[in-house]
């Protein structure tokens, strides 16, 4: 098993910059794609980003590609998510979890991080 654990987040005025950090444990952590969802108050949960764990291909939501930064550093097990022109609707708990955009049963998730971005 692998156990995320997140850091970054907080309260940033509309066109600031985020940086959401995800560090994974457990000998094989790095050989994982990683993905950064959402959840916005009273909507679904919804796909940010994804990172391979080989050639580090990405993959963004339209909402946001242009402005986040998906990466990954595989010697420290981590995966960040690099957040510029922040906008109000971004405004949402932020989670990463090991796999793929598709959802699945065995899938770890990280413990979640709130970002506000005010108007």
């Amino acid at each position: 098993q692998v156990q995320p654990v997140q850091s970054g987040g907080g309260l940033v005025q509309a066109g600031g910059s985020l940086r959401l950090s995800c560090a994974t444990s457990g000998r094989t952590s790095s050989r994982y794609a990683m993905t950064w969802f959402r959840q916005a108050p009273g909507k679904e949960r919804e796909f940010v980003a994804a990172i391979s764990w080989s050639v580090g291909s990405t993959d963004y939501a339209d909402s946001v590609k242009g402005r986040f930064t998906i990466s990954r550093d595989n010697a420290k097990n981590t995966v960040y998510l690099q957040m510029d022109n922040l906008k109000p609707e971004d405004t949402a708990v932020y989670y990463c979890k090991t796999g793929s955009r598709v959802v699945g049963p065995y899938d770890d998730w990280g413990q979640g991080t709130q970002v506000t971005v005010s108007s």
